[in-house]
């Protein structure tokens, strides 16, 4: 029996299972401990950034930072329509309001015309957002230099969802490397995992400092517990810290066998009229986290659907792009900047099986399904 392929599993083997055993095994089995600290520094120095902050996920991460950066209640955040919904969600826990615009064809990057004519508005108005949030999405970095630009210009700070991107790069510069700050997410799907987890990098050792304090539930530094603010329950702990290290120092082979995984769907499926893989930005290096597609909508009305449900009866895992931010319900009275092109993507976009320990044979498994329901 064929068991069920998913679209993006953990990847962990005996290297994982001893960082684990030992972190158990040194007694630093409570929250505190050294792995953490040795994790955000090797973190940080990923993303070129002098430091690092673990945490309980890339939303906690996002959630802390947005506050250090002073967005506050009744403020306006600019975010992608094309995310996963964490990225507003994270907007909403300070009580601001996401303020979504769409994306670009090619990349699926934050469209930059559409963001300036967005803060062009909001400045003549005078109430420019607090914050553009760019997300890095499925391994590719949004255009770093454009962003900052029109960012610059408005007196508007960037900062990067980078939880798809780990190990992606932008020119030479490492994805998570720009804005105020960065996060990444090393949810059990990711290009790494600590099981669950997330971590802000940043320039700012201020900012830094006061996202652990506010991670660690605010203590202060008294024998006794002292609370001069509200505090989070946000920190990593140490065992999966220790986890998180093991699986860093493999990052290099699992970008390489992810990127394989794509270039192999891409070899086969560039030859099927009206098909497109997703392939590197013009200004980068995907890290190869998730293999994208898109169906011509003329040639193959609705196919993404159909080849998804294609794959599901063949036990293969396969999901559309994000729904847009601006489709979905919690966010129907939000504001947006709209050209269509996230509104397509949803529409004739999937995401293919993934994983790092796929096969060659697993690979043409899905391929023989996603051909045979296109020809």
């Amino acid at each position: 029996m064929v068991s069920r392929m998913h679209l993006s599993p953990p990847d962990v083997g005996q290297m994982e299972i001893s960082a684990v055993v030992a972190a158990l095994e040194s007694g630093w089995v409570a929250p505190a401990g050294p792995e953490i600290a040795l994790f955000e520094t090797e973190i940080a120095a990923c993303a070129d950034r002098p430091h690092g902050v673990a945490l309980s996920s890339g939303t906690a991460a996002l959630h802390l930072g947005l506050l250090a950066l002073g967005v506050r209640a009744g403020d306006e955040v600019v975010v992608p329509t094309l995310t996963f919904g964490a990225t507003a969600f994270a907007v909403k826990y300070l009580g601001a309001e996401p303020l979504f615009v769409d994306c670009e064809p090619d990349v699926w990057s934050l469209d930059v015309q559409l963001l300036r004519g967005l803060l062009e508005q909001r400045s003549t108005e005078g109430r420019l957002p607090a914050a553009v949030v760019g997300v890095d999405l499925f391994g590719r970095t949004c255009d770093y230099d454009a962003l900052e630009q029109v960012c610059a210009e408005y007196g508007v700070p960037l900062v990067l969802d980078s939880a798809e991107a780990l190990g992606g790069s932008f020119g030479s510069a490492p994805a998570g490397s720009r804005g105020r700050f960065a996060i990444f997410s090393f949810n059990g799907n990711k290009i790494i995992t600590t099981s669950g987890g997330g971590a802000l990098v940043t320039d700012d050792a201020e900012m830094a400092s006061r996202v652990r304090k506010w991670a660690s539930q605010s203590r202060e530094s008294l024998p006794w517990y002292e609370h001069e603010e509200i505090g989070f329950n946000y920190r990593m702990s140490n065992v999966l810290a220790a986890l998180g290290r093991a699986q860093l120092a493999r990052l290099p082979e699992i970008i390489q066998r992810r990127r394989h995984i794509r270039d192999r769907y891409a070899g086969v499926l560039q030859d099927v009229p009206g098909v497109t893989v997703m392939g590197d930005p013009p200004w980068g290096r995907s890290n190869g986290w998730l293999t994208t597609v898109t169906l011509d909508n003329d040639r193959y009305p609705a196919a993404a659907e159909r080849v998804r449900k294609a794959l599901d009866a063949e036990d293969i895992e396969a999901r559309p792009i994000w729904k847009p931010m601006h489709r979905q319900p919690v966010f129907a009275q939000a504001q947006a900047a709209l050209s269509g092109v996230a509104d397509r993507a949803f529409r004739d976009g999937l995401c293919l099986p993934s994983g790092t320990g796929m096969s060659d044979a697993d690979i043409e498994r899905v391929l023989s399904v996603v051909v045979d329901e296109l020809t």
